[in-house]
């Protein structure tokens, strides 16, 4: 099953002092498993542009969809047999302790074959 784990900043890191996982041993790791297809950082909200239609017009705005202090600032495409394998990989991803992860299973829509 796939998800799309959104990596995501936080207000409230946690305070363990212990070292934190090393990333490029998580994606190492993830990679020749097979459990991530792909991943990437992305660029400050600064850059980030919304784009709406209302009744026809295109609204262009500056900046991320939401006003909030948490911002997505990176993905990974997972590819994990069910929940609790996706919740094992993220839960071993340095921004679990410095941020959070969304994890959102891919929806099957009726007239689409499983990849």
């Amino acid at each position: 099953m796939k998800y799309l784990m959104f990596v995501c900043t936080d207000t409230a890191p946690d305070t363990d002092p212990t070292p934190e996982p090393d990333i490029h041993r998580w994606v190492a790791e993830n990679d020749s498993r097979g459990r991530r297809l792909t991943g990437n950082v992305l660029a400050p909200v600064a850059a980030a542009t919304t784009v709406r239609v209302r009744n026809g017009e295109l609204l262009l705005s500056d900046g991320p969809f939401a006003e909030t202090k948490e911002v997505i600032v990176g993905f990974d495409l997972l590819d994990c047999a069910d929940l609790d394998e996706a919740v094992e990989v993220a839960r071993a991803h340095p921004m679990a302790r410095q941020g959070r992860l969304e994890l959102r299973p891919f929806a099957e829509l009726p007239d689409q074959q499983p990849a």
